[in-house]
């Protein structure tokens, strides 16, 4: 468990810093840009490698803390799929879909959070996906002050291509890639 919580505390923190320390973000980048991005993929990729292996490590002899309901199941494929499409909307020019969520990364890591939240109810998915979830909320409250306007729609065919692309690779990670990787097919 410790590994988990410590890769939890590595990736958030490094993430975080913009919202608890934002001068010492700029100051990182005003001094040294690419030195700065360096330090800050370091840091998350040992903090996602610790979350991964502490999720592995400690999934079996989690306990559990709830009994997720039988819905749960049925919720979380809607969900997750809808996280995908956010996702990949995300990283498309700004069609309709990024322009009334305004910030779909965040929108689509939550959906995937609470989800898996509603499938799971262990301790170790409780810290993880329930971490996932508390960023996301945190970081897109962080946001609100800075006054972002909504993207203009540069492309309305992004939303097609953001729900085709995420419904594809909705598919092909649920069907095939989920049961591979952590052992469990959400069919």
């Amino acid at each position: 468990m410790l590994i988990l919580i410590a890769g939890l505390i590595l990736f958030f923190g490094i993430h975080l810093i913009r919202v608890v320390a934002p001068g010492l973000r700029e100051a990182q980048i005003a001094a040294n840009e690419r030195r700065w991005k360096g330090i800050y993929a370091l840091i998350s990729l040992v903090g996602l490698g610790l979350i991964i292996w502490g999720w592995i490590a400690y999934r079996g002899e989690a306990p559990e803390l709830y009994e997720p309901p039988a819905w749960g199941r049925h919720l979380a494929a809607l969900l997750v799929w809808a996280g995908f499409v956010l996702v990949g909307a995300a990283n498309a020019p700004a069609g309709r879909i990024k322009y009334f969520v305004k910030h779909p990364m965040l929108t689509g890591v939550f959906l995937w959070a609470v989800a898996h939240l509603a499938a799971n109810g262990d301790m170790a998915s409780l810290l993880l996906f329930g971490g996932f979830a508390l960023y996301t909320l945190i970081d897109r409250l962080a946001v609100i002050p800075r006054g972002d306007p909504a993207p203009a729609i540069v492309s309305p065919r992004s939303d097609l291509i953001a729900l085709l692309v995420g419904t594809v690779l909705y598919g092909v990670f649920a069907f095939l890639l989920h049961g591979l990787l952590f052992g469990v097919s959400p069919y």
